[in-house]
């Protein structure tokens, strides 16, 4: 049995952010598929057996199990020594950056791709605000990347793979044009691409496509 296993299902950012530590570091690792667009997050047995928040990624390692994508990524760093600044100041930063990617960046972003792509008949008052959340945080993430390669330091560390959560998921989920309106983003982007083993959220995690409904 692979040492880690992973929750996860294909649609998901925040889920993505473990696999892809988990992929990138070259842990042993096998992903556990979880049918969030049927209700497995909300059904009560996956709480009271999974995770009692009730969402994914969930990461099951040497007898411990933990969830948050920040939380993941902090002790996959710790494990493998990998993605992770020497020094305190650098975990810090990493920290504060992932912090601000879970409250906006990721947030916003994650929600307005998720109301545009699954729920199309959503309020356009709504939508239109979450848009400007969602420019807002990224216009903060593009001035920043503008000045370096990554967002901690001269290499990738864990605050990179948690921004990257949901980057990589295509224009005709969330309709921004991230070249065009944030190139330092879309620079970045690349980078993360061109790590040794990369790859897209849906060739990583299983769940993708969702199956056509009847009729």
């Amino acid at each position: 049995m692979p040492a880690y296993r992973l929750y996860c299902f294909g649609e998901s950012g925040n889920a993505y952010k473990a696999a892809l530590m988990l992929q990138l570091a070259g842990c042993d690792w096998e992903p556990v598929f979880v049918d969030f667009f049927k209700g497995a997050t909300r059904d009560a047995a996956y709480r009271a057996e999974i995770n009692e928040m009730g969402e994914a990624p969930v990461l099951d390692h040497a007898g411990e199990r933990m969830t948050q994508s920040g939380v993941i990524l902090n002790y996959l760093a710790d494990e493998t020594g990998k993605f992770r600044p020497d020094d305190a100041r650098g975990r810090r930063e990493c920290w504060r950056w992932i912090l601000f990617d879970n409250h906006k960046f990721t947030s916003y972003f994650a929600t307005y791709r998720f109301l545009k792509a699954f729920m199309p008949d959503s309020d356009p008052a709504v939508m239109k605000f979450l848009e400007g959340r969602v420019k807002s945080a990224f216009y903060i993430v593009d001035k920043h990347l503008s000045a370096q390669d990554f967002m901690v330091g001269n290499a990738p560390t864990i605050a990179d793979l948690s921004l990257a959560g949901y980057v990589f998921y295509p224009i005709e989920e969330h309709g921004i044009d991230i070249p065009a309106a944030f190139p330092a983003i879309a620079a970045w982007r690349e980078r993360i691409k061109a790590i040794p083993g990369w790859k897209h959220p849906y060739e990583l995690m299983p769940g993708h496509p969702l199956p056509k409904a009847a009729g």
